[in-house]
């Protein structure tokens, strides 16, 4: 019984013992867990302050492009013919030695457009003039400020069909400019244009006899950086 007795208080020591141990080995876990625990959390903020930061920035950029995306495009689309705008050579022709083309007539439709800030009347003095490539004409548009104060316009320009506006050439227009009209004042602003003779030798405008001029009118303060993207 002694002897029972004796190995029952050894085990119980050490049971004790591993339960002693057992205890310090799960405060030591404790420890490093709520260590890599504090850690974990602080890399998180770092992490979510930075995304902060980059979501501004992503939305300072947007709102940036926002004001910037008409005159962008349309700069784009002026070097490459693209969207139907014309490319502006800054060479001017010898109009005097341009072929006249007389076997094929173009008639050039004119429409004009303005912004819903802009309170201007804007319309072609003209419905459409009949050319043949290689012949230069001159059209006229109309600008009226109805506003009782001065107001600066720009505007923009593409032709139909689009593929066509890289033989529009326009020799004098008023596209990109600004233009100050004061309270009640009215302007005839001039296009003076003719169509590449290489146009009747391009397979895609075979059936084209009809070509749309586009003015579209913006408010100046509509597009901010309007001067520094043109220089």
């Amino acid at each position: 019984m002694q002897a029972l007795t004796k190995w029952s208080v050894n085990q119980i020591r050490t049971f004790l013992g591993h339960g002693k141990a057992y205890g310090n080995l799960l405060r030591s876990y404790s420890t490093r867990d709520r260590h890599e625990l504090s850690k974990h959390s602080d890399e998180l903020k770092k992490r979510k302050k930075s995304t902060l930061y980059y979501l501004g920035a992503v939305g300072v950029l947007i709102m940036g492009a926002s004001y910037a995306s008409v005159p962008l495009y349309r700069i784009f689309c002026q070097s490459f013919s693209y969207g139907g705008t014309v490319v502006i050579s800054p060479e001017k022709p010898n109009l005097s030695q341009l072929p006249k083309v007389k076997e094929r007539l173009i008639t050039i439709k004119f429409n004009a457009d303005h912004s819903s800030s802009l309170k201007w009347n804007f319309h072609p003095r003209q419905s459409e003039i009949i050319i043949y490539p290689g012949e230069t004409a001159l059209a006229f548009y109309r600008a009226e400020n109805k506003t009782n104060k001065p107001v600066d316009g720009i505007s923009t320009y593409n032709v139909v069909p689009f593929e066509a506006g890289q033989y529009f050439n326009k020799i004098q227009c008023f596209c990109f400019e600004e233009q100050r009209l004061n309270p009640g004042e009215t302007v005839e602003l001039p296009v003076f244009f003719y169509i590449d003779p290489q146009f009747v030798e391009d397979p895609k405008m075979e059936y084209v006899d009809t070509i749309l001029l586009s003015y579209t009118f913006f408010e100046a303060k509509e597009l901010p950086n309007w001067n520094f993207m043109t220089k």
